[in-house]
């Protein structure tokens, strides 16, 4: 069974795949430095949950954009699921795609894995909308190749700004709001990072659409995705799990 994680700038996600079937999945707070050690502290109960442990994981794979904690990840893989993972963005490591930008060592592992997954998944070209830390736009065109896209803050991210950088201004809940004027100072403030996100994604995607000049489907994932799903005319499909399967694909591709 395959041990696929996602290890982001706010969550890392653990996730037991056995073929196309997600056995379990767990997140948690990204901290590092974690060890190797309380990796599997918090990791083993939650195996156990599921029925499953540790001898059950017999290959992992490992996608993240924090760099300080590939070591301690890579330490856990070897010394709890007696493995060496694979490790997206290492240059041994073929993706099956095209990657067309101008640095592709820069781009993010999670937004390849994603374009991976969403070619897979999907027919034709894509925009894929990752609700994270950041908000990324992706556009993968019909073939599967990665073409670049687009990254702004994220909701979240925007919300911790406005309280810390103005002192009356209170932390909120990212919700929907019944009505855009607000009569409050919350209200008011969650008018404008609901709303203003949702003018957000509207605009790129057109913007996209228009630039790339065909048919592209819409696709919504990360873990804030569900709040603006249905709220948008913009946005097609919701794939929570799309990073998970993307990582399935590629250790499959890689090992057969």
């Amino acid at each position: 069974m395959l041990l696929a994680i996602d290890a982001g700038n706010t969550n890392i996600v653990f996730a037991a795949c056995e073929g196309e079937t997600i056995r379990g999945q767990w997140r948690a707070v990204t901290q590092t430095p974690r060890t190797a050690d309380e990796y599997a502290v918090m990791l083993g109960p939650l195996l156990a949950l599921e029925g499953l442990s540790f001898a059950d994981l017999t290959t992992a794979i490992v996608a993240t954009v924090v760099p300080s904690a590939l070591f301690d990840l890579r330490l856990f893989c070897r010394k709890y699921l007696k493995c060496e993972p694979l490790v997206v963005k290492d240059p041994s490591l073929d993706l099956g795609i095209a990657i067309n930008v101008d640095r592709p060592s820069a781009v993010g592992a999670d937004r390849l894995v994603n374009s991976v997954a969403g070619h897979a998944r999907y027919p034709g070209a894509l925009i894929v909308v990752d609700f994270g830390t950041a908000t990324t736009f992706d556009v993968v065109s019909e073939s599967g190749a990665y073409e670049g896209g687009v990254i702004a803050p994220g909701v979240n991210l925007s919300a911790e700004a406005l309280h810390q950088a103005a002192a009356l201004l209170p932390r909120v809940a990212i919700q929907r709001t019944q009505t855009v004027i607000g009569k409050d100072t919350v209200p008011a403030m969650q008018s404008g990072l609901f709303w203003g996100y949702i003018g957000l994604i509207e605009t790129i995607v057109a913007r996209i659409k228009e630039e790339y000049g065909k048919p592209m489907t819409v696709i919504a994932t990360g873990g804030l995705a569900n709040i603006f799903y249905k709220q948008t005319p913009a946005i097609e499909h919701l794939d929570p799990d799309l990073t998970i399967r993307g990582l399935a694909l590629i250790h499959a591709r890689a090992t057969r």
